[in-house]
């Protein structure tokens, strides 16, 4: 039988699910089948609307061999699950002959564990949540919750929390779920044979794709016990959260309420002696940490490095004796056992990682008001961890619609563990990137502005000639304005400012759910919505009622963030511009990000606005532009207020004819 070709393939793919054809999504559907068919890795950069899902999809499925796709967001797992996968299958069913068969896996806590949930989680606790006189009425919020996943989990197929609408609390899902330490172990569990998290493994070991998310991914890395199933290609899309992710998975943490938590679920089985030894060693972690600063500790001070070694000791201690008594008093014992075998654990790792001070590690003291101080250990870097667990054995495939910043992969490419584009060294996996554009016309659909007359904004203080400047562009825009802040007390003052000063509803993150100010903000058109992080990455508003993303600074870490200084730190001693390829690269990510916000779709017009002359002036500006989307660029105030005018005129225009 002659192979079906990839352009026919494709084609039918576009057809199924409603979509257009693309020349940026033929020309990554090819360079993705190319790389797999040579076991090579692949970064390709395909912006907004070009269909990337499929361009990837459609090479994977057709090369036969089983595929694991990662992904950052829930919102493309779904799309990927519930759309994209099943329409694409069936259009290429008649020519592939074949129906490849597709499984969503995650993280075992993220599926409600049947024994927790009808057995109940040990409790840690002196409250019940239930009303002892009164069973089946809750005695809060959390109570109700509980009902509600008991009935859910009846109903449900997957057991997956996002499957859950609406959701409940991180605390009432904790009481029924577990991670993959507390876990009993199905042969040993009276409900393995119904096991959620179970039935997930093997719907994946049957599946030739398999859809995953970072998280899970670095776990599989990380562990080294596999929990993804062997696999010949990985595609990795949102690429350019890898690294955060990953990092975020490598990191470690100690806090006081944790250490005791792991003494009152160990005390009541092992010997009075082990227990008194953790507990000691708990009350001294929990003395120091209320003298903990914020901040990086270059050194381990000598008092911690006895106290973390104590914890160690006793958290060891503790662990050998929960392996060799039994306690038939305890109910439901295995359970329980297992619960306090994975928080001893955890602080023992900790505690022994922290303790045996590699030069690999970061590690800080932070302070939450709510929560009290944390001790964390991070790797100053994972490009190693990366290059040598994702790039062998297997062709590795990154996208997103930000991989190129300055104008090149080279910057990604290296947090990735990999050497420049086209070079061959020994170690470094060879790759290639694709930049395949965008569907869309950025030069006439967009402007970017930058206001370079304002002052440099500083650490502190007011920006009263921002908070001016930032007025009469919403004004000039009629609204229609997401605001994009580098911090939460920026984003508070300007909201404040603006509900002073004009008479349009502004949102704030943090008032309401994200996805309810989201649905307001793109409902009406007078609307504005300010926020941080998640909505320089998260809002996709096509359409008249965003026509006006507006920076407040340039994204810059925090001077004081202990891992991203120890980063630049370490890029400086090894002869490296540490500024450029840290502070500078977090920085054109974001604002890559947050510039996308603007182009959903192809009758979109607007302006993205930096309010930091630094985007102008500064030498490591036009790195930051060229990071961008390749819009119309301008410094003129007066040209942007007249473009945003007659931009709001023809909207108002086109809202008026269809009424």
């Amino acid at each position: 039988m002659t192979k079906p070709s990839l352009p026919d393939l494709l084609h039918a793919a576009v057809t199924a699910v409603g979509g257009t054809e693309r020349p940026g999504q033929v020309a990554m559907a090819e360079a993705v089948a190319e790389a797999v068919d040579d076991n090579a890795h692949l970064l390709v950069q395909a912006g907004t609307g070009t269909g990337k899902s499929l361009g990837y999809l459609v090479p994977a499925l057709a090369h036969g061999e089983r595929v694991v796709i990662a992904t950052a967001t829930l919102a493309l797992q779904r799309q990927l699950v519930e759309r994209d996968l099943p329409r694409t299958v069936e259009a290429l069913h008649p020519q592939l002959r074949r129906r490849p068969q597709f499984a969503m896996l995650k993280g075992r806590s993220n599926y409600v564990c049947l024994h927790r949930l009808h057995e109940g989680a040990p409790q840690d606790e002196e409250d019940g949540l239930f009303d002892v006189f009164e069973q089946a009425a809750p005695t809060s919020k959390l109570g109700q919750d509980l009902l509600r996943l008991r009935d859910w989990a009846d109903e449900t197929e997957t057991g997956d929390r996002d499957d859950l609408t609406p959701g409940v609390s991180d605390r009432a899902w904790g009481q029924v779920s577990v991670s993959s330490r507390e876990c009993v172990g199905a042969s040993k569990c009276a409900y393995g044979a119904e096991c959620f998290a179970e039935a997930a493994r093997e719907r994946a070991k049957l599946a030739d794709v398999v859809i995953t998310n970072h998280a899970l991914l670095a776990i599989d890395a990380i562990e080294g016990a596999p929990v993804l199933p062997q696999h010949e290609v990985l595609i990795i899309d949102e690429g350019h959260e890898l690294v955060s992710r990953v990092t975020g998975v490598a990191t470690g943490e100690l806090t006081p309420g944790q250490v005791n938590r792991a003494v009152r679920r160990a005390a009541k089985l092992v010997n009075e002696k082990a227990a008194d030894q953790l507990q000691t060693a708990a009350e001294t972690f929990e003395r120091l940490m209320e003298l903990a600063l914020p901040g990086r500790l270059e050194e381990i001070p000598e008092e911690l490095g006895y106290c973390l070694m104590a914890l160690r000791d006793a958290a060891r201690t503790v662990i050998v004796a929960l392996g060799s008594t039994r306690d038939k008093s305890v109910q439901d014992e295995d359970a329980v056992r297992k619960q306090a075998l994975a928080s001893v654990e955890n602080v023992h790792d900790v505690a022994e990682r922290i303790a045996g001070g590699s030069e690999y590690d970061v590690v800080w003291y932070e302070r939450h008001d709510r929560f009290g101080a944390s001790l964390r250990v991070a790797p100053l870097s994972v490009s190693g961890l990366l290059r040598e667990k994702l790039f062998t054995d297997r062709s590795v495939v990154l996208t997103s619609a930000t991989l190129k910043l300055g104008g090149d992969f080279n910057g990604v490419a290296a947090s990735l563990g990999l050497g420049p584009e086209g070079t061959a060294r020994e170690d470094e996996p060879v790759w290639k990137g694709l930049d395949v554009g965008s569907p869309f016309d950025y030069g006439k659909q967009g402007i970017l502005y930058v206001a370079k007359h304002l002052a440099q904004p500083g650490r502190e203080g007011s920006r009263d000639d921002m908070l001016d400047e930032l007025a009469d562009l919403i004004e000039a825009a009629g609204g229609r304005t997401l605001g994009l802040f580098s911090s939460m007390r920026g984003a508070q003052a300007a909201a404040e400012a603006m509900r002073g000063r004009l008479d349009m509803p502004v949102l704030l993150q943090g008032e309401e759910t994200l996805g309810e100010l989201i649905r307001t903000f793109a409902a009406d058109a007078r609307t504005c919505l300010f926020g941080t992080l998640s909505l320089w990455q998260g809002v996709d508003v096509p359409g008249p009622n965003c026509q006006l993303v507006v920076m407040d600074r340039v994204p810059f870490p925090r001077p004081d963030d202990p891992l991203m200084s120890a980063r630049q730190k370490a890029v400086e001693e090894a002869g490296g511009n540490g500024f450029m390829a840290v502070a500078a690269t977090h920085a054109a990510l974001l604002m890559a990000q947050g510039a996308g916000r603007l182009v959903r779709a192809t009758g979109d017009r607007g302006v993205v606005a930096v309010l930091d002359p630094r985007v102008e002036r500064a030498r490591y500006g036009s790195f930051l532009r060229r990071s961008m989307p390749d819009f119309w660029y301008t410094t003129d105030r007066n040209q942007v207020r007249r473009s945003l005018a007659r931009i709001d005129q023809v909207a108002k225009e086109a809202e008026a004819a269809e009424k």
